[in-house]
This record gives structure tokens, C-alpha cells and sequence, in this order.
């Protein structure tokens, strides 16, 4: 059970990966590319799969933090936001815009790595 585990940390990390790449090239005209959308949902999901998993225990050799949790969940909740109503909204797509969602998911993996 340790390699599903492993491979849903693959799937997270790949779908904040999809979402910062397609804000990235996005940023000449800006739009929000197709994949990001589900790059974000793919992230959300599984980031919330695998928390689960490692505050139900024996998946990680750490407890995990709720705060932690807490703080990111509600960065990709908002980043989520962002994404859903520039597919819904194109208008509202600028580059300061494509630039949030960018500095979320920056910020979000930041304090995946950083925060102990």
C-alpha cells in the first residue's frame, strides 16, 4: 500500500506541475490553457486523498501537521477559485491574474517542502 501512496504524491505533484507550466505559457496571451483546469482538479483531489491517508497513519513516518494541512488546503482552495472562473470568465484573465495562480502554486509547494 506504501507504492499507492507513493504514486498519488506522483499524481499531486504532476498536477501542480501542469498547473504552474500552463499559467506560464499562458502569460503572453493571457488565458487559462485547457490542462490547467485539471491539472488543478488532479492536485486538489489527491492532495486531499493523501492527507487523509497520512492523518489515518502508518502511510508516513511522520504525523502530519492539521495546520499545515490547513494552510494549504486553503491555497489550492483559492488558486481552485481562480482557475474555475477564468475557464468560466475569460475576460478576467490578465496577466496579474495568470500571475496569482502561479504564485499560489509557488507558495503552496513552498510550504510543502519548507514547513516541518
Amino acid at each position: 500500500m506504501h507504492l499507492v501512496y507513493e504514486l498519488l504524491v506522483v499524481l499531486h505533484l504532476l498536477g501542480w506541475a501542469i498547473v504552474l507550466g500552463g499559467t506560464l505559457v499562458s502569460l503572453r496571451q493571457p488565458r487559462i490553457a485547457p490542462g490547467v483546469l485539471h491539472g488543478m482538479l488532479t492536485a486538489l483531489v489527491t492532495g486531499i486523498v493523501l492527507a487523509g491517508l497520512a492523518s489515518a497513519g502508518g502511510w508516513t513516518d511522520h504525523e502530519p501537521s492539521s495546520t499545515k494541512l490547513a494552510v494549504k488546503l486553503v491555497i489550492a482552495l483559492v488558486a481552485t477559485f481562480l482557475v474555475v472562473r477564468g475557464v468560466r470568465k475569460p475576460a478576467v484573465v490578465t496577466t496579474g491574474y495568470l500571475g496569482a495562480i502561479a504564485g499560489l502554486v509557488v507558495v503552496n509547494v513552498g510550504i510543502a517542502v519548507i514547513w516541518n
